[in-house]
């Protein structure tokens, strides 16, 4: 929290006096926090479709249509076939939507990219600032001669490719487009995996209130905290806890296969 609000109350002791503030000092104390997650680093990239539907991914995933999965530029990003141990939080930039999915493939432009990484462990492009993904840094100030890894010319500045169910359903998308990427594995705290998705994910602890956005089977979502609201039935309980995620989201527990760390109440 960086803002808060305070009240103050002038009295005095006779009605003819004229009470006034001078100055007010606040002093922060330390507070226990009981919130379970963080999402991580997050980057603004640029987006672009993968499609390919029917071929297959670098994990060996044959890609379905309205297929929920990513794409980034370096193998170090990659999860197995059928897991979510590397997952990202894509949101459009104004946050009106976001997914959770797990990367499945590896692109675009670039396999040796972790730009994520800071460059001391970055594998290739290390004098390029951590959080830049060299296709954008050739595209718009012509890095490498405007190439990538392959001396391919770069044609758009994309750092990370979305399937057509994310691009579509998950963030409302019509065109390639900037967006803001978290990659979860770099934060810290209890993690649960969606057994069953796509699961919307909504503003608030019920299905009354709006989906802000979808988390695809096998994700792992940050959850901070946990809220009693609508019982929901699901295929691994029928439960009224609703996990509060990093963003300030929730998901019904309902659709939670398994949760690694301890999730307490908001």
């Amino acid at each position: 929290m960086t803002q808060v609000q305070i009240r103050v109350v002038l009295t005095a002791e006779t009605s003819s006096a004229a009470p006034a503030v001078r100055a007010v000092r606040l002093t922060a104390d330390s507070v226990v926090t009981t919130m379970g997650a963080t999402a991580g680093l997050t980057y603004r990239v640029y987006a672009t479709r993968e499609g390919l539907v029917g071929g297959t991914t670098a994990n060996g995933h044959v890609i379905t249509s309205r297929d929920h999965f990513v794409a980034l530029p370096s193998r170090r990003g990659l999860s197995p076939n059928y897991s979510g141990d590397y997952t990202v939080r894509v949101c459009t930039t104004s946050r009106s939507r976001c997914e959770y999915a797990p990367v499945w493939d590896v692109g675009p432009w670039n396999t040796k990219d972790d730009y994520w990484n800071p460059s001391s462990v970055r594998e290739m492009w290390k004098d390029l600032p951590q959080g830049l993904p060299e296709a954008q840094a050739a595209y718009q100030n012509g890095y490498n001669g405007g190439k990538d890894q392959f001396g391919r010319i770069v044609a758009n500045p994309a750092g990370i490719d979305l399937a057509d169910g994310t691009f579509w359903d998950g963030l409302l998308l019509s065109d390639n487009s900037w967006v803001d990427v978290a990659y979860l594995w770099t934060g810290t705290g209890t993690r649960g995996t969606v057994g069953s998705g796509p699961l919307n994910v909504r503003s608030g602890p019920s299905t009354s209130y709006s989906a802000v956005g979808l988390a695809a089977t096998y994700a792992k979502v940050p959850i901070e905290c946990y809220v009693t609201g609508q019982t929901v039935s699901g295929p691994y309980r029928t439960t009224s806890q609703w996990d509060r995620l990093a963003s300030g989201h929730y998901v019904s527990h309902a659709y939670i296969s398994s949760v690694s760390g301890t999730v307490s109440a908001c």
